[in-house]
């Protein structure tokens, strides 16, 4: 008796509560404000907000088994936890879509975790575990995907961290004419990044000023602290290898402030050790 009450009950609770319809709308809403608030905490350096809202948006959206939800929220975490340092669990974030083969996912969400885990290796030179991600996120991606100049943009990192100059440059315009053609602006800044970079380690520093300030126009546009800082640290790069070191030195000192204001201290860190550099360069007269 006690059984068939306790059923009864449940079935009167199941039938006073929300249609299942509204109750999936609502679970969605309230995944898609919590993502959106994950969004607004990066985009002012408020690292452990943004991952914990993008850590309530996965749930949610696990909750619906909602692939491209699961996706999204599981590379943005990642990318939250690699800024914090936190590499391993930015790998684990990216677990919710690796783990769960009986989702399916899209080809191009795939290609994005793939080149995810990619950018993680590349972050902590593990260049063999980074080169087989990306021959990974190629082959999900295809011919023709959203993704394409991404993945040349990272292949030339690559190339550039082990030496291979040419390569890199060449990844490089691939990735420039790719995303030119298809209007991706902040891939063709990076793009036009790695050209200037490349054309440092070639020892062409007049050539590299042009893709570089190129970059940095860009980069101001889309709004991205992290990208600036980048740009005027490799100018800066470029003025100290011309011999031109109050030029260097200003450059280093407007991406120590890019950097402070965004609050990325791994960004900070870089600039202030490139700025001591050029301080000491100019006492010691080198």
């Amino acid at each position: 008796m006690r059984l068939a009450a306790f059923l009864a009950a449940a079935l009167i609770l199941g039938c006073s509560s929300a249609p299942p319809a509204a109750n999936t709308a609502a679970r969605q809403e309230a995944a898609l404000e919590a993502n959106r608030r994950g969004e607004a905490y990066l985009r002012y350096g408020e690292l452990e907000n943004a991952a914990r809202s993008y850590r309530e948006a996965l749930r949610l959206s696990q909750s619906l088994e909602d692939p491209e939800g699961i996706a999204a929220n599981a590379v943005n975490l990642s990318i939250v936890r690699q800024r914090q340092g936190r590499f391993s669990e930015a790998r684990a974030s990216l677990g919710a879509v690796l783990d769960q083969p009986n989702l399916r996912f899209s080809a191009s969400r795939l290609a994005e975790v793939s080149l995810r885990h990619a950018l993680l290796d590349l972050d902590q030179d593990r260049i063999s575990s980074a080169d087989e991600w990306v021959g990974q996120a190629a082959r999900h991606c295809g011919e023709r995907c959203p993704l394409s100049a991404a993945i040349h943009n990272v292949r030339a990192q690559l190339a550039l961290q082990a030496g291979r100059v040419d390569d890199a440059a060449a990844a490089a315009r691939r990735a420039h004419d790719v995303s030119r053609s298809t209007g991706e602006r902040a891939e063709l800044a990076n793009a036009l990044r790695l050209l200037g970079i490349a054309a440092l380690h070639k020892g062409d520093f007049a050539g590299a000023r042009s893709p570089l300030e190129q970059a940095l126009a860009l980069d101001r546009e889309l709004g991205a602290p992290r990208k600036i800082a980048l740009d005027l640290l490799a100018l800066g790069r470029a003025a100290a290898l011309a011999g031109e070191h109050e030029a260097a030195r200003a450059y280093y000192a407007r991406a120590l402030a890019v950097s402070e204001a965004d609050r990325d201290n791994a960004g900070v860190a870089q600039a202030r050790a490139m700025l001591e550099a050029a301080d000491k360069a100019a006492a010691t007269g080198k």
